[in-house]
């Protein structure tokens, strides 16, 4: 099997397994459903590793999968290069010359996706920097394209639950940051070389001087890492079983009432949902306490909702935490209508006892003696959702953008049209309708 049929056959097989159409695939690469066709076919070659990248993000590559397909698209590269005249061979494609093309399939919802990367001004990702080695001939151009991934390490990938990165003008967004909590993450892409940008040859010294080391034209020059990004200035604690007036709040869950124990109280919410396996019922409060780290202020810019996931609700008991209460204080909260396609969070003002409360206004400043408390109210009235949010942020040293979730995991809220709906009686100590 030769190295182009190897990587369209990687290709297949991580299609297949993410049960995505070639059309909703074509829309997420920035692509043509044709162009797509002949990578995963053998007929062409991405012209770039970026398409690939994307490719396996979309369809769930693990870390090691994404390894394998870059190293294999290497291989192809350079055989293919080995074997062309200079310039575009044939089998080679670019993005840019096929162009996407319209598609009547419906969107389809990766669950899970990344968190988008940003570009520095000026700089192109570490992938799509090629090595002037790979054109060598032959078997030994393989070798050295191997050589190249084995330094480069895998793709970056989305960043785990706790990590801290940033993305902007700092150098070195992506160090975790000391007591990052575990339901906030960020991205961040490291500077590279400019596109296009020409190397100038070195002077030639003086007659009868040392000239530079000659090197040999089958070694590879060393691959510098990524230069290591800035911690992120800033802390996060994400309470996500927030209830209405410290009382009011429901859970779905597939267990019949007997077998479910007594509502807990607030505090005890996240570990008695986790034990019945409850989802949130129609509403989920989310508090985030954050704090700076460093000595300045950070500027809190926007705040932006990713629904990554939707279902039909399933058919769960109802369990109601209490048979009714409340309270004069309403706060002021960002409302999220999880049903709209787009959904924004919507500053909204709150009221107590007759006063009115302003609603939260972006920006905001934060510091390690400053801290603010966001709370976000996410509704839907026709799906069991999956969602995070994502909160950009500024400072002197770069900026960046703050994952916020549920350790790591995405939020769960899901509706709960027309099931039965369970409270607790105290006096005989058991869940009735």
């Amino acid at each position: 099997m030769s190295e182009a049929e190897n990587f369209a056959r990687l290709m297949r097989e991580l299609k297949e397994r993410g049960g995505l159409s070639y059309g909703a695939l074509a829309r997420r690469l920035h692509t043509s459903t044709s162009t797509l066709h002949r990578y995963c076919n053998g007929d062409a070659l991405p012209a770039e590793f970026a398409v690939v990248d994307r490719f396996a993000r979309a369809c769930g590559a693990s870390p090691g999968e994404a390894v394998d397909l870059h190293r294999a698209w290497l291989l192809a590269d350079a055989r293919r290069r080995a074997g062309a005249p200079p310039g575009p061979g044939p089998g080679l494609e670019s993005e840019a010359e096929s162009g996407p093309e319209s598609d009547s399939e419906p969107a389809v919802v990766v669950v899970g996706e990344p968190a988008v990367v940003a570009e520095p001004a000026g700089g192109r990702p570490w992938y799509r920097r090629r090595a002037a080695v790979v054109a060598g001939a032959g078997v030994a151009a393989g070798a050295v394209a191997v050589a190249l991934l084995a330094a480069a390490g895998p793709e970056p990938r989305a960043p785990r639950a706790g990590a801290w990165t940033g993305t902007g003008s700092g150098p070195g967004a992506g160090t975790t940051a000391p007591g990052a909590s575990a339901g906030a993450s960020g991205t961040a892409s490291a500077p590279a070389s400019a596109p296009g940008t020409t190397t100038t040859p070195e002077p030639s010294p003086p007659a009868g001087g040392p000239g530079p080391a000659s090197v040999p034209p089958s070694a590879s020059p060393p691959v510098p890492a990524p230069p290591r990004a800035p911690a992120a200035p800033l802390r996060a604690a994400v309470r996500s079983h927030v209830w209405t007036a410290g009382c009011d709040h429901a859970y779905l869950s597939e267990r019949g009432p007997g077998a479910v124990p007594a509502p807990p109280v607030e505090a005890d919410a996240p570990a008695w949902a986790s034990a019945q396996r409850a989802v949130h019922a129609g509403k989920q409060i989310v508090e985030v306490t954050l704090h700076g780290t460093g000595p300045g202020a950070v500027v809190l810019e926007d705040l932006q909702v990713r629904v990554s996931g939707r279902r039909t609700p399933p058919a769960w008991n109802v369990y109601e935490m209490s048979q009714g209460c409340g309270g004069a204080l309403t706060p002021a909260v960002f409302a999220v209508n999880l049903d709209a396609p787009r959904p924004l969070a919507r500053p909204v003002a709150g009221n107590d006892a007759g006063d009115t409360l302003p609603a939260p206004a972006f920006p905001m400043r934060v510091s390690a003696a400053e801290p603010v408390v966001l709370r976000v109210e996410a509704v839907t009235t026709g799906c069991d959702c999956d969602w995070s949010l994502d909160l950009r942020w500024s400072a002197p040293s770069g900026s960046g953008t703050l994952r916020i979730d549920d350790d790591g995991r995405p939020l769960r809220t899901s509706a709960a049209p027309g099931r039965p709906v369970y409270g607790y009686t105290t006096d005989q100590g058991r869940w009735g309708r």
